[in-house]
């Protein structure tokens, strides 16, 4: 099994910065991927930004500029940086990984932007 917590989430203001962490323990041997995805109220969940292991990283056009996703892999941490937020990044924010045992999600921390 494979364990992911989040932390870092918040409430802050348009144009502010939030920097999300996700840990991972357990049975993470082989990890081919980690990433974040997000979910606002009646929506799909869509990808953010990942972080494969060789470090190359793919995010979603509406953070491109925005957002910097990084990996520190003697910790198995996976860190999202967000600055200049926009109310339209208001959503609960899920790190998931992926292995050879198969995709895993984290419960999600809530990024509450006001205008």
């Amino acid at each position: 099994q494979v364990q992911l917590v989040e932390s870092g989430g918040g409430l802050v203001q348009t144009g502010g910065s939030l920097r999300l962490s996700c840990a991972a323990s357990g049975s993470i041997f082989s990890i081919s991927a980690m990433g974040w995805y997000r979910q606002a109220p009646g929506k799909q969940r869509e990808l953010v930004a990942t972080i494969n292991s060789g470090s190359s990283a793919k995010y979603a056009d509406s953070v491109k500029g925005r957002f910097t996703i990084s990996r520190e892999f003697a910790k198995n941490t996976v860190y999202l940086q967000m600055n200049s937020l926009k109310p339209e990044d208001t959503a609960v924010y899920y790190c998931a990984l992926s292995n050879r045992g198969g995709d895993y999600w984290g419960q999600g921390t809530q990024v509450t932007v006001s205008s």
